[in-house]
């Protein structure tokens, strides 16, 4: 599932804005201005996701999700709020369309004929190095 597909999906209504003073620098707008968004997203009531969906997301990103079942955004990078609102929103989206996201199955393929006999010869290689440090006797301990 896209970023987009998912944007139409999920209604403005289920996620929760917060806003903040900003930590870090910035001079006098971070001691001013509420520049930090919180976007607050609780998975298990969400009526646009289903329950295998929800059981998903709840299993991939149960590191990002409080106790009490949400799904927790922050952004605080940007000097103005309604930056930080729509890098949230983006952070949000990407995440989600990431847990949703069914993984591919790798297509097993036969290694090529050439890929057998180039490692077939590397093993003869490397056998007759031991094979000749066997027979010289170099490393023999002399008693």
């Amino acid at each position: 599932m896209d970023v987009e597909e998912l944007r139409e999906r999920i209604r403005h209504g289920e996620l929760i804005f917060s806003t903040s003073r900003s930590s870090g620098p910035g001079g006098q707008n971070v001691n001013k201005v509420n520049t930090k968004v919180e976007l607050r997203f609780n998975v298990a009531v969400s009526y646009c996701l289903t329950d295998k969906e929800k059981d998903r997301v709840l299993l991939k990103l149960k590191n990002k999700i409080n106790s009490e079942g949400y799904l927790i955004v922050i952004s605080q990078s940007e000097r103005t709020q309604l930056m930080n609102r729509k890098k949230a929103e983006e952070k949000f989206f990407k995440l989600l369309a990431g847990a949703l996201a069914e993984k591919r199955r790798r297509k097993s393929t036969r290694p090529t004929e050439a890929s057998k006999t180039k490692r077939l010869e590397k093993k003869r290689k490397k056998s007759n190095i031991k094979r000749l440090r066997k027979e010289s006797g170099i490393f023999d301990e002399e008693t």
